[in-house]
């Protein structure tokens, strides 16, 4: 199976020690470097390219959000996990938007955190029980909340058929071998979705099923 790159992005070397020693033993995983802020961050990524970064929102320099917005637009098949210690619905929400494909507390068991790292890669997103809370939460909250979606959106009968097996976490592959389509085609039919519907990534289109009643 393919080795998954990753960087860690946090300004606590105690930290990035903790966590490099907690994900050693998973074999698929490969650090290929780690940095104190979003500047470097930056540097480094335009040297060493990576699969996931784990990145801390609080840092020197660049914090966790501009990078988010930055890596976005640079690099937008790179996978983007926050590990931090805020946990305000308010920022899960903001970086979620903004490109995130997960968001994990720091106190969050090794286990969990591979489990998003290898989720976010292959599926591309993560969402922890929280992140889930939140979400939800929103949602209920939706006749208040700002909107988020360019509506209405007219999906094909085909488009709304790979939305809801992206929402079940199936790979372009799973749902190609589902639907009879190459997994190219699929990666292409999400591709049209993320542009009709106006979002950055899968989270915000399993967002965007839940809000309109297709799962």
């Amino acid at each position: 199976m393919a080795i998954i790159k990753y960087v860690i992005a946090d300004d606590h070397k105690i930290f990035r020690q903790g966590l490099r020693l907690a994900l050693a033993d998973d074999h698929r995983l490969k650090l290929v470097g780690e940095v104190g802020d979003g500047r470097q961050l930056m540097e480094l990524l335009e040297k060493q390219p990576a699969d996931v970064i784990l990145l801390d929102l609080k840092m020197p320099e660049m914090d966790g959000m501009e990078a988010t917005k930055e890596i976005r637009t640079k690099y937008p098949e790179m996978k983007i996990i926050i590990l931090t210690m805020y946990d305000d619905e308010q920022f899960i929400l903001h970086l979620m938007e903004a490109g995130a494909n997960g968001f994990l507390i720091k106190n969050t068991e090794p286990e969990e955190i591979k489990k998003a790292i290898h989720s976010a890669h292959e599926n591309g997103y993560y969402f922890s029980d929280l992140v889930s809370s939140v979400m939800l939460k929103t949602l209920v909250r939706k006749n208040t909340a700002k909107p988020t979606f360019r509506e209405p959106v007219a999906l094909t009968d085909k488009e709304t058929e790979v939305l809801k097996h992206i929402c079940d976490g199936l790979t372009a592959a799973e749902i190609g071998s589902k639907i009879f389509l190459s997994p190219r085609t699929v990666e292409g039919i999400k591709s049209n979705l993320l542009e009709k519907i106006g979002v950055r990534n899968a989270a915000g289109l399993i967002m965007y099923a839940v809000k309109n009643g297709l799962v």
